[in-house]
């Protein structure tokens, strides 16, 4: 008799134990449970903690309310008819107040987003150059950001942000394009050596005409110095030896000046073979042209 009684006792204890522990459930931090009776939906159960009709309520599913990350690329061809992937990067998340619309009203979100997405790409790229694309990536951001925020929010989606990570243009253009720059680059670098090229020319040419106007002005002031030294010199010689004109100074010191030069030649080590015609009467010759320069240059400065 007892044993008969402790068995229904145990098999009802069983039955509410299990009614029990059915009855409690737990939802995780930044998760919302989903709860129907019989199908249908009756509230959205929070994070922690939650109770639950056993065998009349049922958790339908979890709503994650993390910021969700789809990575999507798109291929278009541009306004000069070149054909580029555009990699996409669209940042979203459930709104907390709008878990129903987000749970039923969407079957497949990822793909409305990527059907958007191609709207706005298609909608936006075809009209713009390639050098437009590149230098609109944050504008197309944008206009993307603002058509899924709009058609979105009515899913009970919130788009966060949206991020146009890169432009790819086909490998050949994109070779070509660093042919061009690379050529843009060679030319502005030849230009600059050839403006280089010329300051140094005229720099130099500067440089030389300023040397010879120094070296002009040097033999000027060099023979200025002779001259003086000449006429002082005919002076002392007429003071000291009288009847001596100053043809015969000249003579003797174009004379001196001769076996000079012919000293020096000779006591240079380098000095190569020379022929002179060497008599008296070529040595007055000389001494006579000198001379006869000299007061031609006189005269034409004084004139």
């Amino acid at each position: 008799m007892d044993l008969l009684f402790l068995i229904p006792l145990a098999i009802a204890g069983l039955i509410a134990l299990s009614l029990i522990l059915g009855s409690f459930f737990t939802v995780n931090t930044a998760e919302v449970a989903i709860i129907t009776r019989f199908g249908k939906f009756l509230r959205v159960a929070e994070a922690g903690l939650n109770w639950k009709v056993p065998y009349f309520d049922t958790v339908a599913g979890l709503v994650s309310l993390r910021v969700n990350q789809i990575a999507l690329t798109m291929e278009t061809k541009t306004k000069d008819n070149v054909f580029v992937t555009i990699p996409i990067s669209v940042q979203n998340r459930v709104r907390p107040e709008k878990v129903f619309d987000a749970f039923y009203r969407l079957s497949d979100p990822v793909a409305q987003i990527k059907s958007y997405v191609e709207q706005v790409i298609l909608g936006h790229v075809p009209s713009m150059t390639l050098d437009e694309v590149f230098a609109s990536q944050s504008s197309i951001a944008a206009a993307v950001k603002q058509e899924l925020d709009s058609d979105m929010a009515a899913f009970g989606y919130e788009i966060v942000n949206v991020l146009v990570t890169d432009i790819v243009p086909d490998a050949k253009v994109k070779s070509a394009m660093n042919d061009i720059n690379a050529a843009q680059r060679e030319q502005v670098a030849a230009t600059a050596r050839g403006e280089a090229d010329k300051i140094l020319v005229v720099k130099k040419a500067e440089a030389e005409a300023e040397s010879k106007a120094l070296q002009g002005q040097g033999i000027a002031n060099q023979r200025k110095a002779i001259v003086e030294g000449l006429q002082i010199s005919i002076e002392q010689f007429q003071k000291a030896v009288e009847g001596a004109s100053a043809k015969d100074v000249m003579q003797l010191v174009m004379v001196t000046q001769y076996f000079d030069t012919l000293k020096s030649i000779g006591e240079s080590d380098k000095t190569n073979t020379l022929f002179l015609a060497h008599s008296p009467g070529a040595v007055k010759e000389v001494s006579d042209q000198i001379l006869e320069s000299m007061l031609i240059a006189q005269k034409a400065g004084k004139g």
